[in-house]
């Protein structure tokens, strides 16, 4: 453009005051807009809440403005809103069209949850937004509702194709990956980018106040790659800038590509041009340092600008050479997630003919939770769906179970009988140490296994839990998810179980009257080399271990039996079904 030729054409040397003594020149500023946020991420913010600033003490937005302009005069070309949710702030298009009159601002780009996006792109587009970044964590909405603890799944989504829809290319959807939660989810992800302009950036899991953070629920990069490059081997790594903090790759025919944020395993200090001014008007040089300037407080007592230039030079030269100086980040203190205006919200094998594909994406895994009516009783039970995106959830009416049988599942598949089981013990040596099984030589073949499990709860929990009662929430929401994550997590829990990549899991609890019990029915599906058996197993006890932690305030008098294999396909001992 002509703005970009003049630029070039008439570009001064980089300010000394935003160089730091490491040579590191900053041309990239993030202003937090607000501290508050529509949303109550488990990992963003902690679980009590926290203390927002008062009104008055945050940047207005002429004073935004002005730091902005500072910023800019003094090389920033690139200037990002974050919150908080910077799209709950009523005058933000009013903002995004000043800054957008900054003369040598080449960027303005914006970080949200996603929530807003629909109804606000347009006009922030016409005010001069040219980058968007959305916040996504899974795929599943029954997921994203227990990470988030709102609903709104599908304004995420009606959010992003807004955004494709409006010429944003690529649209950058920030994913942050958590052991234990979503981990499970990249392949979807993936697939996500098949047909759409998306740039879908893993991040990898990072410490801050009240988000409880270790190094067992990050999942590194290197792990994060090795999983996609078995689905899809032939992925291509792309040219990336110097500055850049993500390391791209792409899926030939693909129309988007994934990144990968490595601020942990891989770190990019030395090329770090970022820095960052809170809503309240601090500016933090370091995400992961607590040392902050207050130009607010200069800003309002009168500052000069060339005063508020030496503050900031003056912060800028301070700056560590790597993670504010931190030998073991993980101790740090600093402001929680949402305070600091870094807002990435910390949730499919394509032969599975069950799925619900669609335009949109395509699931790694699904969770169900079925409420079935016991057919010797009048009482109607809800059905609570973890829907796919196409496939509403909705709240229904079970009129009968099938006859004769405890389980109803859609996907059910005849069994064959049982083989004749082996002689010999399969993990252990011959001296009779515990010795994991070598399953290279086996091929790939589908599998499936259901397990279940029956929690009696005697009259009192039972009708508490009917009603949905019980002081610490949702027993039957809770249980399922419970039994989702055990089902992921079966190679660290059962130490000679394979690692095992599940394309499917279905966790459904359903009321038994009669018995006063919950009836719990998990499956799990995977194409590989072993079988699935012992995650169905796991999925099924921890679902019913969390039935009874939530129902033991009542009564302890809780009774956990059936634990057992219904069923189970594929592999070289054939077919199982119990009787």
């Amino acid at each position: 453009s002509g703005r970009g030729r003049f630029l070039l054409e008439h570009a001064a040397p980089f300010s000394a005051f935003l160089t730091d003594s490491f040579g590191r020149q900053h041309n990239y500023l993030r202003i937090s807009l607000t501290e508050k946020c529509n949303l109550r991420c488990q990992y963003c913010m902690p679980e009590e809440g926290v203390q927002l600033t008062p009104k008055s003490e945050l940047l207005t937005a002429q004073e935004i403005i002005t730091l902005a302009r500072l910023f800019v005069k003094e090389g920033v070309e690139k200037i990002r809103l974050t919150g908080g949710e910077p799209l709950i702030r009523p005058d933000v298009v009013d903002i995004v069209g000043q800054l957008n009159k900054l003369e040598g601002l080449k960027t303005i780009a914006i970080t949200t949850n996603g929530i807003n996006l629909a109804r606000l792109l347009p006009r922030l587009k016409e005010a001069g937004v040219n980058a968007v970044n959305i916040s996504l964590d899974t795929l599943v909405p029954a997921k994203y509702e227990f990470i988030v603890r709102r609903k709104g799944f599908h304004k995420v989504m009606e959010g992003i194709h807004k955004a494709t829809e409006l010429g944003y290319h690529p649209v950058k959807v920030n994913c942050v990956v958590m052991r234990g939660f979503n981990e499970d989810e990249l392949l979807g992800f993936v697939e996500f980018t098949k047909d759409l302009p998306l740039d879908v950036r893993f991040i990898e899991y990072m410490p801050f106040d009240g988000n409880k953070w270790n190094f067992k629920k990050m999942v590194s990069y290197k792990e994060m790659l090795d999983t996609i490059k078995q689905r899809w081997p032939e992925l291509e790594k792309l040219p990336c800038e110097a500055s850049s903090t993500a390391k791209s790759y792409k899926v030939p025919h693909f129309q988007g590509q994934i990144s990968f944020i490595t601020s942990m395993s891989e770190h990019f200090c030395g090329s770090c041009n970022r820095l960052r001014i809170t809503a309240d008007g601090n500016l933090k040089v370091c995400l992961f340092g607590s040392s902050e300037v207050s130009l607010r407080d200069h800003l309002r007592s009168g500052a000069s600008q060339e005063e508020l230039v030496e503050i900031i030079g003056a912060a800028v030269s301070r700056k560590k050479k790597q993670h504010a100086g931190m030998f073991n980040i993980s101790q740090m203190k600093n402001r929680p997630m949402i305070l600091i205006g870094q807002l990435i919200l910390p949730v499919s094998h394509p032969e599975q003919q069950c799925y619900i594909r669609t335009r949109i994406l395509q699931t790694q895994m699904r969770g169900f939770c079925v409420f079935q009516k016991d057919t010797s009783s009048t009482f109607d039970t809800k059905c609570l769906e973890a829907s796919p995106v196409g496939q509403v959830s909705a709240d229904c009416q079970l009129k009968e179970a099938s006859p004769g049988s405890e389980f109803c599942t859609r996907d059910s598949a005849s069994c064959s009988e049982v083989p004749r089981a082996s002689d010999n013990l399969t993990h252990t040596d011959e001296e009779g140490r515990a010795t994991m099984v070598d399953v290279g030589g086996k091929p790939d073949s589908r599998r499936r296994a259901v397990a279940g499990a029956v929690v009696r709860l005697g009259e009192k929990a039972f009708g508490m839990v009917r009603q949905n009662q019980m002081k610490k929430g949702d027993v039957l929401a809770v249980a399922q998810i419970a039994g989702i994550q055990g089902a992921k997590l079966t190679s660290q829990l059962i130490p000679l179980c394979h690692n095992i990549p599940l394309s499917h899991v279905e966790v459904s609890l359903s009321l038994d009257e009669a018995r006063c019990a919950v009836v719990i029915h998990c499956s799990c599906q995977t194409w590989g080399k072993t079988g699935v058996e012992m995650e169905a197993l796991t999925a099924a006890s921890l679902a019913a271990l969390t039935v009874y932690d939530m129902c033991k305030a009542v009564t302890h008098d809780i009774v956990i039996e059936e634990v057992k294999l219904l069923s189970k396909t594929g592999g070289q001992r054939g077919d199982f079904s119990r009787a």
